[in-house]
């Protein structure tokens, strides 16, 4: 099992310098499915795998001079701080059981999981469908719509333990109206920006096996660059649907598992 789990560590990196995106949506199932880890360890592991993968690709968009750090500060320092307030104060206030409903028990790490298969199948979606967003000069960019749904997206991501990619991806191509490969490379930045934050401010709530999350991240690291030599191949408007439906499977996946099955889940 843990030769597999490292095997899709390095496909996570691929999807990620692949499309910027997609690198959390594949580490949390994959680390509580594949690798035994409770999911509330799994959403602090996940960020600093794919915080420190995203750091790794965003070099290589600095040096292709794709980054708009203008557009990185307006959404990235708001959910910055959004991720840092629900990992360290906001998401440590829930209790591990959080009821019983109709003989149905309700825990914190069930929560995430509902939630984060939300989430997936809602991005899946804005994946799936054929989009053209506006070239960016020709159009206003309202900064104030931006931060909002930085602080929005930090907070969801924050309680999930994702880096937000399938989330800010979005919010760059139509908010930002930044072009689809400038969008890539600055959310890469943004998402390692919000993973280690996240990261830093979940450190004192678990305990941390470091030669596991190293090896992980280690060959996450491997996968990113192999993705971003990819993404010169392969046509976006080709694997982003393709990638999609995947997303779309593994988040109906999660959602009937977590709620049919929760004994295993949990």
């Amino acid at each position: 099992m843990q030769i597999i789990g490292f095997t899709l560590a390095i496909i996570i990196g691929i999807a990620l310098g692949l499309i910027g995106s997609g690198g959390s949506i594949l580490t949390i199932p994959v680390l509580v499915y594949v690798s035994n880890i409770a999911p509330g360890i799994a959403t602090t592991y996940s960020l600093f795998i794919v915080g420190i993968s995203a750091l790794t690709g965003s070099f290589k968009g600095a040096k292709d001079h794709l980054l708009d750090f203008r557009m990185a500060l307006y959404f990235g320092l708001p959910s910055v701080v959004s991720i840092f307030i629900m990992r360290k104060f906001l998401l440590p206030l829930l209790p591990d059981n959080l009821g019983t409903i109709a003989g149905f028990i309700l825990t914190k790490n069930m929560l995430i999981m509902l939630v984060f298969s939300i989430l997936m199948i809602g991005a899946s979606f804005s994946m799936i469908r054929k989009t053209h967003p506006a070239a960016t000069m020709s159009v206003h960019v309202n900064p104030g719509a931006i931060i909002s749904k930085g602080i929005l997206i930090g907070l969801l991501t924050g309680f999930v333990g994702v880096g937000g990619g399938f989330l800010i991806i979005p919010a760059l191509l139509f908010s930002a109206k930044l072009p689809m490969n400038k969008a890539i490379a600055t959310s890469l930045l943004i998402i390692a920006a919000n993973s280690l934050i996240g990261f830093a401010g979940s450190m004192d709530h678990i305990q941390i096996e470091w030669k596991f999350l190293s090896a992980f991240t280690l060959f996450a690291g491997m996968g990113i660059f192999a993705g971003l030599y990819l993404r010169k191949k392969i046509s976006n408007e080709k694997l982003k649907p393709a990638f999609g439906w995947f997303v779309l499977v593994t988040g109906v996946y999660i959602l009937l598992k977590e709620l049919l099955i929760p004994s295993i889940a949990n």
